[in-house]
């Protein structure tokens, strides 16, 4: 079977779990409970497969077992497109995250080749109407789906311009000190552009007369604060050389793409999502999570694994059905969250079930037929 699917997984002192094993075999994984089981959890460890810090951000610390605080570790079997990988990811206590591949050491990005990993959480819910860095956060995970490197401009990207603020705050005039750290920030700022750009057009396209009981949502990217957003190299350098003194004043770089902010439109009414309902915000943001999918299937050749917490639980049941179809028919694994069965009838058997409850403290997991 070909896709993009993780055949087992393993949970050592992450979080509520002491230890937990699923063996899964590329069908959505259903997993329910009481609030506080540690259902979540579960999506987490599935998140820290791929780069950056997992679906809650958090430090490695944080997501060791307490009160034992030994570390964790994950463990995965991963199935990518006819070929078999082996992911670990773990932290000693107090120490940093680490990764391992196949059986060799690997940076953090080197996990995006293998997998491809997108989750929508219920801190996602308000991300119309809250600030641009959730919706940069949003859109960056998107694009890593479809550019595993996007990371490496971004993380580039950031540390020039740490440095670049830093002779900010101290004052430092004289232009020879930014010309280099301008350089940088420009040559990976247009990179980070073209990507972000790239991925808004393809989840445009695959939007495009897709069968699906979601709206559609028409993207845009802008800066935050209605300044022209630079998408070149050379705009990009000459932006940030003009704006120097107005950065001096403020102590930090105000331009560039840490400064873009995305909009989105409810297609068929031509409503701005931030004014949308509640309940349409959601939908919108679940069609985007399957034209992601939809687009991938198509270029990568397989859908991402979707971590979708909690998110059967703001669905009638029609909606509930339409959405594990279409999950279904991109060949997808998803890992879905709710606190009872009956959010999964729709999904029978075409689905893994798994109960998670919670002992004196200690998440307990168990295969349901």
């Amino acid at each position: 079977m070909g896709g993009l699917y993780l055949e087992e997984l393993s949970l050592s002192h992450f979080r509520s779990h002491r230890a937990a094993r699923l063996e899964l075999d590329g069908r959505p994984v259903a997993i329910y409970g009481p609030n506080g089981a540690g259902k979540t959890n579960i999506l987490e460890a599935v998140s820290l497969l791929s780069p950056g810090r997992g679906l809650r951000r958090a430090s490695p610390d944080e997501i060791a077992r307490k009160p034992e605080r030994l570390g964790w570790k994950v463990r995965a079997e991963l199935r990518s497109l006819y070929q078999s990988h082996e992911i670990e990811t773990w932290a000693e206590a107090g120490q940093s995250r680490s990764v391992k591949i196949d059986g060799k050491a690997a940076a953090q990005i080197a996990l995006g080749r293998v997998a491809r990993v997108v989750w929508l959480i219920p801190a996602m819910d308000r991300l119309w109407i809250e600030s641009p860095e959730g919706r940069r956060r949003f859109l960056d995970r998107m694009v890593m789906s479809f550019e595993p490197r996007h990371a490496e401009a971004v993380l580039a990207y950031e540390k020039a311009m740490r440095e670049r603020n830093r002779l900010l705050k101290d004052m430092v005039r004289d232009a020879h000190w930014y010309g280099a750290l301008e350089a940088q920030m420009a040559k990976q700022g247009a990179v980070i552009m073209a990507n972000r750009l790239m991925t808004l057009e393809r989840l445009a396209a695959a939007q495009v007369g897709a069968q699906t009981a979601f709206p559609a949502a028409a993207l845009e990217l802008q800066a935050s604060d209605d300044k022209p957003l630079p998408e070149t190299e050379d705009d990009l350098q000459t932006a940030l050389s003009d704006n120097r003194h107005r950065d001096l004043q403020a102590g930090r770089t105000l331009i560039g793409p840490h400064r873009a902010d995305m909009s989105g439109t409810y297609t068929a009414k031509e409503v701005s999502a931030d004014q949308c309902s509640t309940g349409e915000q959601k939908a919108l943001l679940i069609s985007l999570i399957l034209a992601n999918g939809r687009a991938l299937a198509e270029d990568f050749g397989a859908a991402p694994i979707l971590l979708l917490d909690e998110v059967a639980a703001h669905l009638d049941a029609g909606r509930r059905a339409a959405l594990y179809d279409e999950i279904c028919a991109l060949g997808a694994q998803a890992f879905m969250t709710g606190t009872g069965p009956e959010l999964f009838a729709e999904l029978g058997p075409r689905a893994s079930h798994f109960e998670v409850t919670d002992d004196a403290g200690a998440s307990q997991l168990k295969e349901l037929s």
